[in-house]
């Protein structure tokens, strides 16, 4: 992380134990202006507490039981420190168990999904605003359970499977619970956040204001005078990233778009008048469509395509980049869940450290050094960065997009005119979306052309054209989603639009397929 948040902010460690959902904790606490970082049990020992100097300490759920052999434990000495502990499902159990209480499991006291805690008469500071209409709905996903609680702690929630559900030793501002408070099916778990972090102290000062001043000192130290190259994709965290650091160095900025004519309808353009026009910044279009299109001319596996598109933008990139005299940095729009997933919970080197998707690879290929200003951010805290950049509200929301573009809503062989004819029916759809004020409402829309013809009928006339499938999800995270529930009258107008505006198209399909058992994107 860097030096300067270190030095300006109060800041939360979450030791993870492993659990699935411990990245939500981190946002529940950025949202509310809190810097917080995640870091596996087995990195956080004596030193590297003393070095990170939390002001309070999170302990994560996770998958095991105290009580096993070789069971992750926190390090002694984290409860000598003097500051607030708040302890999550195994995080409960691993406090009860490390300070003189027990954990047992079986004996059916499980508890899986939603529960309701029952308060006990007595009050408890980070419980203000809980059981205002009595019992509170929470999250439960535990097994084992805490059969005695540590000396000095005492009970301040039950639930029927969980008799210490919420427990507390206030002398030592020690805090337990056995559900998940960041989860949305515990509704008041953000309250609960919000007061641990008022007793512990934290003033809220981590804002986008003091992040941009901070990450462009940082940029301007790393960076000095020599060149740097960025690999802008269109998306929003390489055009955030970019803009940052031309803010931070200017002239000493220069991107490099690969365009590889998998885009949607205009997209090339606009991001070259936005880049060029906007912010005057030094931007090479790499129009090499016939290149990657070529190459993928008669692949129909999307692996393949995948990996033919990677294989291709990397050469590309550093063609264009070799053309810049004294680069010595490469930009990436690395972010926070990247760094996270960068480091193996079992403790090893973790087996494949998720790069950009553009520019995986190129580092050590180029011999370039990293400059990756987003690497402490959440992608939400990048939209907010952005805003806090100028940049309009119109980028900034925009629907995720792949890398690998329509080549992945193209199901099948990849040709010129079916690429023609789905840019075409999404602009229809998205602009459909938009017309009917849905657009903010939906995590990602796009249409897709199916890899088969059907017969049809329009006028007098008999048609055999392409099948178009449209798709729509709702999503806190894009870990799971939810078909958007679409009224017919808009799909019923939105199929009409598509098949009298698009020539080529004689059927709409509505995909309404979660994630799981499907992926968001065809392939």
């Amino acid at each position: 992380m860097t030096q300067a948040a270190s030095h300006i902010h109060d800041r939360l460690l979450i030791i993870d134990f492993g659990s699935q959902v411990t990245q939500l904790i981190a946002r529940r606490l950025r949202e509310l202006s809190v810097y917080c970082e995640i870091h596996p049990f087995n990195r956080v020992d004596e030193a590297f507490l003393k070095a990170f100097a939390p002001k309070a300490v999170i302990f994560s759920g996770g998958p095991a039981s105290v009580y096993a052999e070789g069971a992750p434990m926190p390090p002694a000495g984290v409860f000598e420190m003097g500051v607030p502990i708040l302890g999550i499902c195994y995080g409960q159990q691993v406090m009860m168990h490390c300070l003189g209480g027990k954990v047992e499991g079986g004996h059916g006291t499980a508890e899986f999904g939603r529960a309701f805690v029952t308060p006990t008469a007595q009050k408890l500071s980070i419980l203000d605003g809980w059981f205002t209409e009595g019992d509170e709905q929470v999250w439960m996903s535990h097994g084992d359970h805490v059969s005695k609680i540590a000396p000095g702690f005492e009970v301040y929630g039950t639930s029927p499977n969980a008799p210490f559900a919420i427990t507390a030793d206030v002398s030592r501002n020690f805090y337990a619970v056995q559900f998940h408070p960041e989860v949305h099916h515990t509704p008041k778990g953000t309250k609960l956040y919000e007061n641990f972090v008022r007793l512990a102290g934290f003033t809220g000062d981590w804002t986008m204001a003091s992040y941009r001043e901070d990450a462009i000192a940082k940029i301007r130290e790393q960076v000095g005078d020599k060149q740097v190259i960025c690999g802008l994709s269109g998306g929003v965290d390489s055009s955030v990233a970019a803009i940052l650091i031309h803010e931070a160095i200017g002239d000493q900025l220069t991107c490099v778009f690969v365009d590889h004519g998998l885009l949607r309808k205009n997209e090339a353009a606009e991001v070259v008048k936005m880049f060029r026009d906007n912010y005057k910044i030094k931007l090479i279009h790499a129009d090499e469509s016939d290149l990657f299109l070529g190459a993928l001319e008669g692949v129909s596996d999307p692996e393949v395509k995948r990996k033919t598109i990677g294989r291709l933008f990397i050469d590309v990139f550093q063609k264009y980049a070799n053309q810049i005299e004294g680069a010595e940095f490469l930009a990436q729009g690395t972010l926070y869940p990247d760094v996270i997933e960068s480091v193996s919970f079992s403790g090893g080197p973790s087996v494949t450290i998720k790069s950009h998707h553009n520019v995986g690879g190129l580092p050590e290929k180029m011999g370039l050094k990293l400059v990756e200003p987003l690497r402490e951010l959440f992608k939400d805290e990048v939209r907010a960065l952005g805003r806090e950049l100028g940049l309009p509200q119109s980028f900034i929301g925009r629907h995720p997009f792949p890398g690998p573009g329509l080549a992945i809503r193209c199901p099948g062989e990849i040709t010129r005119e079916k690429l023609a004819i789905l840019r075409e029916a999404d602009a229809v759809y998205i602009d459909q979306i938009r017309k009917h004020g849905l657009y903010d409402e939906i995590w990602q829309a796009f249409a897709a052309i199916l890899p088969m013809k059907t017969v049809g009928v329009m006028g007098d006339g008999r048609t055999y054209d392409y099948a178009v499938a449209i798709r729509a999800v709702t999503s806190v995270d894009g870990m799971t989603a939810d078909t958007y529930p679409f009224t017919n009258e808009f799909l019923g107008e939105t199929m009409t639009r598509i098949i009298n505006e698009v020539k080529g198209v004689n059927r709409v399909f509505y995909d309404l397929t979660s994630k799981p058992p499907g992926t968001i994107e065809l392939e």
